[in-house]
């Protein structure tokens, strides 16, 4: 990537690409949540549940991955791809404490 970013946010990356929904969970705060186009799931439980759903669960993938908008939020743009939603995509993570506090993902 052409940017550095935070280690919160590459622990979820790599648990992407490992397909790993333990570490992927783990790299969230206790009341951290993911935005998914505006539904919200607060909390390791419901991150989990929607990450078996709609990310790792799907076998997603993220290529291309570049950092459009560095600092705290730091904005990512990826192809994914998968048995799920496929194509371009941006999220945005928000750090607090070496935790994700969000992820949020948008066109």
């Amino acid at each position: 990537m052409s940017q550095e970013i935070p280690a919160a946010v590459q622990r979820a990356l790599t648990a992407i690409d490992e397909q790993d929904n333990d570490a992927f969970v783990a790299a969230f705060a206790a009341d951290g949540y993911v935005d998914d186009w505006g539904r919200q799931f607060r909390g390791h439980d419901r991150i989990r549940s929607w990450s078996e759903n709609e990310l790792i669960g799907k076998r997603a993938t993220f290529t291309g991955t570049e950092v459009s908008t560095p600092g705290n939020p730091l904005t990512i743009v990826t192809q994914v791809g998968g048995d799920g939603f496929n194509g371009p995509s941006h999220f945005t993570f928000d750090v607090r404490a070496d935790q994700l506090a969000s992820m949020t993902i948008t066109a």
